[in-house]
């Protein structure tokens, strides 16, 4: 194992040096030793929890360990292009849920591109390129008429048209990483452009194209996070619902009025946050959430009940974790983290007021 790199991982009041590092080293005691990155020894590894794992190990410099976890994946693609939802603790050959889900198979892109400009490595994203071509070409067979992701293929085939904000606000980054990476290579991907658009445009004027989540907090920041709104759009978002999801010095309510908080929104939130400029707003809420820290394993726990005063469920989860070294790198100014969340250099696509 190597020294983590810490210095942009320190945050007042959120991260040592020593914490840090210690953090780094608990998602690396659960990576097993093919690179699969389940939540925790024993449960499952979904390809996004995944990628986000390794995307945090990377902001560490452990580079040659987040390698592994793209080989994984690359390895043990499905023929279309895809991923399972779950496999039994990152085994390949224990698949739990069989459904393919688009947010998912679409995250390799933006793992792979914050890879690259985390280690300059050509060859890795010339190896890496045909899984994530392959992956983009799976997700959009699922794009609707509206620009909208339909969010899963069952195991028999069928496609689900159901779109989720969430998930297709995730799906919009990773487009727009898969064609950095495009550029990177010199392979232009017009209809993946088209596909951006179109989906930008569902994300900020079309509502009624998504399933009704609006409780669940990730609907409310996913389309800031995920760059589909920016500038006045997101600030305004984020105003309207900050009173209803944000509890004061405990984190963001997964759903409401559940009194939960959970410490991946709450990362994803202060990584959103971040990206708008407000980065006073982003170290408040990732400080409100160090109570979810367990200082033996240097891991997260996953919730708080607040009204029980109970650690809710009794997991240290990986991703957990990640979504946290993530929030702080940006914070900190990790190049490849700040360019791959920031937004400002990955490409657009489609001027999304063009179409309709």
């Amino acid at each position: 194992m190597t020294t983590p790199r810490t210095e942009h991982l320190v945050l007042p009041g959120v991260l040592t040096a020593e914490e840090a590092a210690a953090t780094v080293a608990g998602i690396l005691a659960v990576q097993r030793e093919d690179g699969a990155i389940p939540w925790f020894r024993g449960h499952h590894l979904d390809p996004w929890d995944h990628v986000e794992a390794a995307m945090a190990l990377d902001t560490a410099g452990e580079h040659a360990a987040a390698e592994r976890a793209y080989t994984w994946l690359a390895t043990h693609q499905n023929d279309d292009g895809s991923w399972y939802a779950a496999y039994a603790d990152g085994a390949f050959d224990d698949v739990t849920d069989t459904g393919r889900e688009t947010n998912f198979v679409a995250y390799i892109a933006v793992g792979v591109w914050h890879h690259y400009l985390s280690t300059g490595d050509d060859t890795f994203l010339d190896r890496m390129w045909p899984s994530v071509h392959a992956a983009i070409e799976f997700v959009l067979q699922l794009q609707q008429p509206g620009g909208q992701i339909g969010w899963r293929r069952d195991e028999d085939g069928t496609a689900n048209p159901d779109a989720l904000l969430t998930g297709s606000s995730s799906i919009h980054h990773a487009l727009r990483c898969a064609l950095a990476i495009a550029e990177q290579r010199e392979e232009p991907q017009p209809d993946w452009e088209l596909a951006a658009g179109a989906l930008r445009h569902a994300i900020r004027r079309h509502p009624e194209r998504f399933l009704d989540k609006d409780r669940y907090s990730m609907d409310w920041y996913y389309p800031v996070l995920g760059g589909a709104l920016t500038g006045a759009e997101a600030k305004s978002r984020m105003e309207e619902g900050w009173e209803r999801f944000v509890v004061p010095g405990l984190g963001v309510r997964c759903v409401v009025p559940n009194p939960w908080v959970t410490g991946g929104e709450s990362a994803e939130l202060a990584l959103a946050l971040w990206a708008m400029g407000e980065s006073d707003r982003a170290l408040d809420i990732l400080q409100s959430i160090q109570h979810l820290r367990d200082a033996e394993s240097g891991l997260y726990w996953t919730g708080y009940v607040f009204e029980d005063e109970a650690i809710w469920p009794r997991e240290l989860t990986t991703w957990t974790a990640g979504s946290l070294l993530l929030a702080v790198a940006a914070l900190g100014g990790h190049e490849a983290t700040c360019a791959v969340f920031g937004g400002d250099r990955l490409p657009a696509g489609l001027d999304p007021d063009c179409c309709g």
